[in-house]
């Protein structure tokens, strides 16, 4: 018998209350200088990172690693209580870690703000990590440069 849903899960509900809280602080943080958003936006990626399960945290660390070297320009900041990276305060990228969701994979994705991937009428914007090879580094690292030109 299939299971009845309504409404949204306990993990959305979650999502949305953290939402909430970064819209909350950023509205408190007020208009500082983009230097200082984006290292307040650093530290808050760096500890969501830190609280993460170790499979999750691997993989987040270094896909913050290869978007900071890749698109230094992008500004760190949390997004539904997920890393991600902005460009002019909208997200261009971000992570999603596997337990956030109670999935078997993390995933990296790409919003609309990434036009640089469009590539004819259907293309990929969410890839799912398990873990990163060299090559797998190598591909984001392109990926990341491509959609932010």
């Amino acid at each position: 018998m299939a299971e009845k849903h309504e409404g949204f899960t306990e993990e959305e509900r979650a999502a949305m209350k953290e939402r909430a809280k970064e819209l909350k602080a950023s509205s408190r943080r007020g208009s500082r200088s983009a230097k200082s958003a984006k290292a307040d936006g650093e530290s808050d990626v760096l500890a969501k990172i830190a609280e993460m399960p170790e499979a999750d945290r691997v993989l987040a660390a270094r896909v913050h690693e290869i978007v900071k070297a890749n698109a230094p320009e992008l500004t760190p900041k949390l997004w539904y209580g997920m890393p991600a990276y902005a460009r002019n305060g909208k997200v261009l990228c971000f992570f999603q870690a596997a337990h956030k969701f109670k999935s078997r994979y993390a995933t990296l994705g790409f919003s609309d703000e990434a036009t640089g991937l469009d590539d004819g009428t259907m293309w990929p914007t969410v890839f799912a990590l398990t873990t990163l090879t060299a090559a797998d580094e190598a591909r984001i690292g392109q990926l990341v440069k491509t959609a932010v030109n």
